[in-house]
Order: C-alpha cells, then sequence, then structure tokens
C-alpha cells in the first residue's frame, strides 16, 4: 500500500448514521466508543464526525471483541496490544530490509 492509500484510508469520509450502518451498530455506541478512546473520527468545521475506511475496520474488531464476550476495558487492551504487535513487525520488517541491504540496523 502507497503512502498515498494509506492516507486515503485514514480519511473521514462517512457521517456517522453511515457508518453505523456499514457496521450495523447504533450511533450512540460510536459515540460511547469514541468517548473511550476506542476510535478517532475526524470532523467537519461544524464538529460532524467522518469515520474513515480505518475507523470502519476498527469498528468491525470491536464489535467481534465484544460478540467474544469482552467488555469495552478488555476490548480497549486488545486493540493497544494488537496495534503495539504491529508497530515491533513493521519494526522488525525495516531491520530485516536494512540488515540484508547490508545497512545497520
Amino acid at each position: 500500500m502507497t503512502t498515498t492509500q494509506a492516507g486515503d484510508r485514514r480519511r473521514g469520509v462517512f457521517a456517522i448514521s453511515v457508518a453505523a450502518d456499514m457496521v450495523s451498530m447504533q450511533i450512540q455506541n460510536l459515540r460511547v466508543y469514541e468517548r473511550r478512546g476506542l476510535v478517532e473520527p475526524d470532523r467537519t468545521p461544524g464538529g460532524s464526525r467522518l469515520y474513515s475506511p480505518d475507523d470502519i475496520d476498527r469498528l468491525h474488531r470491536i464489535r467481534d471483541l465484544l460478540a467474544d464476550g469482552l467488555n469495552l476495558a478488555g476490548v480497549a487492551r486488545v486493540l493497544a496490544l494488537e496495534e503495539r504487535v504491529r508497530v515491533l513487525e513493521e519494526r522488525l520488517r525495516r531491520h530485516e530490509r536494512s540488515s540484508r541491504s547490508g545497512g545497520e540496523g
């Protein structure tokens, strides 16, 4: 994925009602998840929430974790750990590429 494509996935484009429909959740739940720091939608100049494709993916993950029996604190912990793994895996990939090209890692 190019940097531009990654940026496009993070740009808020869906209103809260559309996002709620996309993930089969109630609008008030999306507001709760934002208050709890589980999702951070963009805002229009007028303050309306705009959800990105990445936000939609995250909401699907939240929905799945809740369906598995986790509470919101558990969901927050799992999401934080998954993000940490993602960061560490990316760091490892960069290190491996650097090692293969003869650079110091």
